[in-house]
Order: C-alpha cells, then sequence, then structure tokens
C-alpha cells in the first residue's frame, strides 16, 4: 500500500485493499453520510470502524488525517490528478463524493448551489439543534434539574423540522424529484432524532407529515439501509 504510506492513520488501520477508497467512520447520524454516499454511488470503499467511545478518533493516528478528531474522514487513492487525497468533515466529503462521480448534485449551476445550501442547513442548525436534544433528553444533560436547555433546544428542533416540511411539501426529495446528497446528509438526523435520542413525542414529529413521508421513502432506498450500517459495530 505505498500510496498510503504517507498517511499514518493506515498504520492503526491498515487497508486490506488500498486501492479503494478507505472510510474511517462509525454509523453515527454524522459517518452514515459518508457510507451511504458511497453505496449509493457504488463507488469501491474499504471501510474501517473507529470507535469513538473508546477514544480512537483522538489518536494520534486519526489525527493525523483529521485534526479535529471527529468522524467521518476518508482517503482516496485516486484524488485529483491521480494523486491520493484525505478529507475530514461530512459535508465536505459528500461534496467531494458527488463532483468525483457526477451523482447526486444537479449539473445546472444554480441547482447545484440550492443543494449545496441544504447541506449547509443541515450542518449548520439540523445537526447541531437535534444533538442537543439526544443530549438533554437521553444523555447527562437528562439530569440537569433545570430543563430551560432541553426546552429551548425542543423548540429550536421542532422549528427546523418546520424548515424542512415546509421545503418538502409538494415535493419527493428537499430538491424536488431528484435525490441529492441534501437528503443523505439530513436523513440521518431526523432518523436519529426520533429512535436513538427518543424524542419522537417530545418534537411532535408526527404532525410533520411531508417529513415522516420523506424519511420513509429514504430509508426504503437499499442504498441507505446498508449504509446505516456500515462499518458495522460486530
Amino acid at each position: 500500500m505505498s500510496h498510503l504510506s504517507n498517511f499514518p492513520i493506515a498504520t492503526r488501520w491498515p487497508a486490506e485493499h488500498p486501492d479503494r477508497i478507505q472510510l474511517y467512520s462509525l454509523n453515527t447520524p454524522n459517518g452514515v453520510k459518508a457510507s451511504i454516499m458511497l453505496e449509493e454511488t457504488g463507488l469501491p470503499y474499504e471501510p474501517h470502524l473507529v470507535d469513538i467511545m473508546k477514544g480512537e478518533s483522538h489518536t494520534p493516528e486519526f489525527r493525523s488525517l483529521n485534526p479535529n478528531g471527529k468522524i467521518p474522514a476518508i482517503i482516496d487513492p485516486n484524488g485529483p490528478g491521480g494523486k491520493p487525497l484525505g478529507l475530514f468533515e461530512s459535508g465536505a466529503i459528500l461534496l467531494y463524493l458527488a463532483d468525483k462521480t457526477g451523482k447526486f448534485i444537479p449539473a445546472d449551476p444554480a441547482q447545484r448551489w440550492e443543494t449545496i445550501q441544504w447541506v449547509f442547513f443541515q450542518m449548520a442548525a439540523v445537526g447541531p439543534m437535534f444533538g442537543q436534544v439526544g443530549y438533554f433528553n437521553k444523555f447527562a444533560g437528562k439530569e440537569i434539574a433545570d430543563k430551560r436547555p432541553l426546552e429551548r433546544f425542543v423548540a429550536e428542533s421542532k422549528r427546523l423540522l418546520g424548515v424542512l416540511d415546509t421545503r418538502l411539501n409538494g415535493r419527493m426529495w428537499l430538491m424536488g424529484d431528484e435525490y441529492t446528497i441534501a437528503d443523505i446528509a439530513t436523513l440521518g438526523w431526523v432518523r436519529n432524532l426520533i429512535t436513538f435520542y427518543e424524542a419522537r413525542e417530545l418534537v411532535e414529529y408526527d404532525s410533520f407529515t411531508h417529513v415522516v413521508a420523506w424519511l420513509d421513502r429514504a430509508l426504503a432506498r437499499p442504498a441507505v439501509t446498508r449504509g446505516l450500517g456500515i462499518p458495522s459495530r460486530g
């Protein structure tokens, strides 16, 4: 794997198939963006489980690829100009894979930028707010007596679901008839909110009927089903 030898992460997670895209991840809402996109595009790749609960994303090897210590990250051994390229940040990975394959992003420049804005909406708003609901509803924040933080993040998450619901009124996908990286970026977070974070009733999810139908359509895609379980936790 000489073309990966400049990446210290490959010493901790050795590649069996160094000619394939290397995915370092866990199947969290951010992690599955990369695995779903790779499954949807059909690009050959090799997944490596990075156990964030064991601090593996903060090891020197992982941080050599992503100094921020967050999953997912990838190495494409056949990047621009045929040279290996390492990338972190799930939104950047989605954009890169979309451009590499010409799939799941519109060719029309105006629609391309409209798609990117919805990816940024997920990155800047949906992910952070839904994650806070999870923290205060299910995890350590649940023990905090003052419920104002939970109430604030629940209210903001309901507002964001309303934005999505309005956008999806009369549309199959966030960009209309075309399934794109905007949908891939968002679906894992909405799914997590109502399942793993146990906040379905808390955010009145079922009242957002267009979101409900959209998520059901997304989860019915075979590539989504596969991607949600990659990398396998064993």
